[in-house]
C-alpha cells in the first residue's frame, strides 16, 4: 500500500508543479517512498490535534521539495484540500513555494534556506529531551516522541548543518533522526563538481549513529533503517538514503534539469505511464489510498486518545507539574516578574554596563519563568547570560536552563528557533553584536515565522575599544532595525534594560534583540517620560522652549547628558530624547511624533555610535548628525570615541557654532 501512496504523491506533486509552471519536482519524485513511509506509518501525530505536544515533529529541511509535504499533509487529513494543492505557489494559497510555519497546518518550520530546517530540528530534539526530563515520571511518559528531518545535498553543504550536527552529537540527542536524500545532484549538476567528501564519516566523527547505503526507493529498507535509528538512544541517527532525483521521469530522472522546473508535458505523460497513473486525470487520488488514510486517521486519533488518558491521570497525580506545564505552554509571566522589571534600576543608582544589568535581570526572571532557556556562542562570561542558579544541558543531563552552544553563532540562532517552534520555551541566544552577521539568516527566519526568540547582543559599538574595528559594530544596529518584525531595543541604563526585557517577555508575535554595552552606563535619574518607553522613544529631559533637541540611544544618551551640561553653560536650552526602539517610535501616531520632534522642539541633533542613514524618517533635513560612518579604531574605547567625534566638548562646540550662539 505504501508504494501505492508513493505513486499518488508523485502524481500530485508533478501535477501541482506543472499547473503552477513553477516549483521543484525532483525531490518529491525522488523521496516519495520515504514520505509515504513517514506519513503512512512512522509519524506519531494526529491531524485532528495538530498542536498535540507529544506529536512527532517532521521538518522538511530541503524545503524546495514542499509539494512532497503538501501532498502527504492533504492525504493524511490535515487542513489542506485538493484545491489547495491546485493553487500551489499562488498568492494567498495554503501551499506556498516553500513550507511556511503558521501558514499551513502540519508544517513545523519555515524552510527553504538550506540547512535551517535541520538546525531547527536539532532545537526541537533538545526541547523534547528537556520537557521529558522535566515532566515525565516513572509511571507516566507524557513527553516521549521523535524529531525527524529530511535533508538534501544542499543542506549537507551548508555550514549551519555542520554547526548544528556537531552540537547534536555532543548532546547525544537519541530522539533525532535525520534522513539524507543522497541523490548526488544539485542545481548546477552532479555533486562531484564540488562535494565529494564522505558524509557518513563526517557524521560519525560528530558522534552520530550513521546508517549508510540505504535504498531510498525500497520502503522495507527505509523502514528497517528508521527502526534501527529508533533503537539507538545515545546518539542522533543519520540515514543516508540513496535516491534518484526526479524518479520516474523518462528523460529527466537523475539530472539537474528536474531539480527546479516543471517536467513538461512529455515527461509528465511519460511519468504517469511508467508508474500507472491515469493520463486523463490530473491530481488523481485512488480510492484505496483514500481508504488507507481514512483508517490511518482513525488509528492516529485512537493513539492520541490513549495518550490523553495517560496525560489526564498524570495531571491528577502531579498537579504542580501540570500547572508548570501550562505556564510553559502559554508562556505566562507572573505579576512579581513585571513588578521586579518595573522597579529595577528605577532610582538611577545602578551604574553597571548594560550587559551586566541585563545579566542580573535575566538571572532573576529565570527563577520565576520555567520557559526561559538558552545560552551563548562561547561568550557567557562576556555577555552575562549564564544562569548560575541552574544546571547545564549536557549529554544525558537535560534538566538545566543553560545551553553551551560553542562557537556556532549561525547554528545557535536556528536551534533557538527550533526551541521556540517546539512550544513551551522562550529561548535566548547571545553573542557580540558584531557577530550578528553570522546569524542573520536565522534571525530573519525568526522574524518571518513570528517566533519569540530573544537575542542578547553585547559589545554594541566602537566603545568596545582595544579589540579594534573587527570587533566594533558600526552598521549592525541599523542592519537589525531594518528586518521586518524584529524588535530591536538599545537601552541606555539599568532601568531601560529591565524595561527592554519586559518588552521582550510580553512579545509573542516575533523575536526581540536587546543591544547592550560593554562599558559602564551610569544610571539616569528622573526620566521625564519613561512611562512612554514602550512607544520606542521618550523625553529624558524636556524644556518648554528648547533651542536644541538631543536625540540618542543606548550609551549615547549619557553622552547627550554631558553635551547638555555644556550647552546649559552657554544658556542654550535643550531636550534629551532617548530612543531605545526607533522602528516602534516611527510607527507611533503623528501627534506623538510631533510632541517629540515638532518644529517647536529646536534643532535636531542625533548622537549615535553607528551609521545614521535610517534616521531620516524622524529628523528634519537640517539635523546635525554625530554618528559613525566608517570603521572604528583600536585603542581604549573612550579615546576611540573622541577620535571619531563622539566627544561632548566637540559636539557641544559644533552645536553652538551651528545655531549661531558662539
Amino acid at each position: 500500500m505504501l508504494n501505492e501512496v508513493a505513486k499518488i504523491v508523485r502524481g500530485l506533486s508533478a501535477d501541482a508543479v506543472e499547473k503552477a509552471n513553477s516549483g521543484h519536482p525532483g525531490l518529491p519524485l525522488g523521496c516519495a517512498e520515504i514520505g509515504a513511509l513517514l506519513y503512512g506509518e512512522v509519524l506519531n501525530d494526529d491531524p485532528n490535534s495538530p498542536d498535540w505536544i507529544n506529536r512527532d515533529r517532521f521538518v522538511l529541511s530541503a524545503g524546495h521539495g514542499s509539494m512532497l509535504q503538501y501532498s502527504l499533509l492533504y492525504l493524511s487529513g490535515y487542513d489542506l484540500s485538493l484545491d489547495d494543492l491546485k493553487a500551489f505557489r499562488q498568492v494567498n494559497s495554503k501551499t506556498p513555494g516553500h513550507p511556511e510555519f503558521g501558514h499551513t497546518a502540519g508544517v513545523e518550520a519555515t524552510t527553504g534556506p538550506l540547512g535551517q530546517g535541520f538546525a531547527n530540528a536539532v532545537g526541537m530534539a533538545i526541547a523534547e529531551r528537556v520537557m521529558a526530563e522535566k515532566f515525565n515520571t516513572e509511571k507516566h511518559q507524557v513527553i516521549n516522541h521523535y524529531t525527524y528531518t529530511l535533508m538534501g545535498d544542499g543542506c549537507m553543504m551548508e555550514g549551519i548543518t555542520s554547526e548544528a550536527a556537531s552540537l547534536a552529537g555532543h548532546l547525544g540527542l537519541g530522539k533525532l533522526i535525520a534522513i539524507y536524500d543522497d541523490n548526488k545532484i544539485s542545481i548546477a549538476g552532479s555533486t562531484d563538481l564540488a562535494f565529494t567528501e564522505s558524509v557518513g564519516d563526517r557524521y560519525k566523527a560528530y558522534g552520530w549513529h550513521v546508517i549508510e547505503n540505504v535504498d531510498g526507493h525500497d520502503i522495507e529498507a527505509v523502514r528497517e533503517a528508521i527502526e534501527n535509528g529508533q533503537q539507538e538512544n545515545e546518539k542522533p541517527t543519520l540515514i543516508v538514503a540513496r535516491t534518484h532525483i526526479g524518479f520516474g521521469a523518462p528523460t529527466k530522472q537523475g539530472t539537474a534539469d528536474v531539480h527546479g522546473a516543471p517536467l513538461g508535458e512529455e515527461d509528465l505523460i511519460g511519468l504517469k505511464k511508467k508508474i500507472g497513473l491515469p493520463l486523463d486525470k490530473s491530481f488523481y487520488v485512488s480510492e484505496e489510498v483514500k481508504d488507507f488514510f481514512d483508517r490511518r486517521r482513525k488509528e492516529k486519533s485512537e493513539t492520541y486518545n490513549r495518550w490523553r488518558q495517560v496525560f489526564d491521570e498524570w495531571k491528577r497525580e502531579n498537579p504542580d507539574r501540570h500547572e508548570e506545564l501550562q505556564v510553559m505552554i502559554h508562556r505566562n509571566t507572573p505579576k512579581e516578574v513585571h513588578d521586579f522589571l518595573d522597579e529595577f534600576g528605577k532610582d538611577g543608582s545602578i551604574n553597571d554596563a548594560t550587559r551586566a544589568s541585563s545579566g542580573k535581570v535575566l538571572s532573576e526572571i529565570a527563577k520565576h519563568l520555567p520557559f526561559i532557556i538558552g545560552g551563548s556562542a562561547d561568550l557567557e562570561p562576556s555577555t552575562k547570560t549564564y544562569l548560575k542558579e541552574f544546571g547545564e544541558i549536557q549529554r544525558n543531563h537535560y534538566e538545566g536552563k543553560n545551553i553551551r552552544f560553542g562557537v556556532r553563532e549561525h547554528g545557535m540562532a536556528a536551534i533557538g528557533n527550533g526551541l521556540a517552534l517546539y512550544g513551551g520555551f522562550r529561548p535566548f541566544v547571545s553573542t557580540f553584536l558584531v557577530f550578528s552577521d553570522y546569524m542573520r539568516p536565522s534571525i530573519r527566519l525568526s522574524a518571518l515565522m513570528g517566533v519569540p526568540v530573544i537575542y542578547v547582543f553585547t559589545h554594541d559599538s566602537i566603545y568596545v575599544g582595544e579589540d579594534g574595528p573587527t570587533h566594533q559594530p558600526v552598521e549592525h544596529l541599523e542592519a537589525l532595525r531594518i528586518i521586518p518584525n524584529l524588535k530591536v531595543l538599545r537601552p541606555a541604563d539599568a532601568e531601560e534594560v529591565a524595561l527592554s526585557w519586559k518588552e521582550a517577555l510580553v512579545r509573542t508575535s516575533g523575536p526581540t534583540a536587546i543591544i547592550l554595552t560593554r562599558q559602564g552606563a551610569p544610571g539616569i535619574q528622573g526620566k521625564a517620560g519613561v512611562k512612554q518607553f514602550s512607544k520606542g522613544g521618550y523625553f529624558i529631559i524636556e524644556n518648554d522652549n528648547p533651542d536644541v533637541n538631543l536625540i540618542a540611544s543606548g550609551s549615547e544618551v549619557q553622552l547627550a547628558i554631558e553635551v547638555k551640561k555644556r550647552l546649559d553653560e552657554k544658556s542654550i536650552a535643550s531636550n534629551i530624547i532617548s530612543v531605545p526602539d526607533r522602528p516602534s517610535l516611527e510607527d507611533q501616531s503623528a501627534k506623538y511624533l510631533e510632541q517629540l520632534f515638532g518644529d517647536d522642539k529646536g534643532r535636531h541633533v542625533l548622537i549615535e555610535a553607528g551609521i545614521g542613514h535610517g534616521w531620516y524618517r524622524l529628523l528634519s533635513k537640517d539635523a546635525l548628525h554625530f554618528t559613525i560612518e566608517n570603521y572604528g579604531l583600536s585603542g581604549p574605547g573612550k579615546d576611540v570615541a573622541n577620535e571619531l567625534g563622539l566627544d561632548p566638548v566637540k559636539i557641544a562646540a559644533t552645536i553652538i557654532k551651528e545655531i549661531g550662539k558662539e
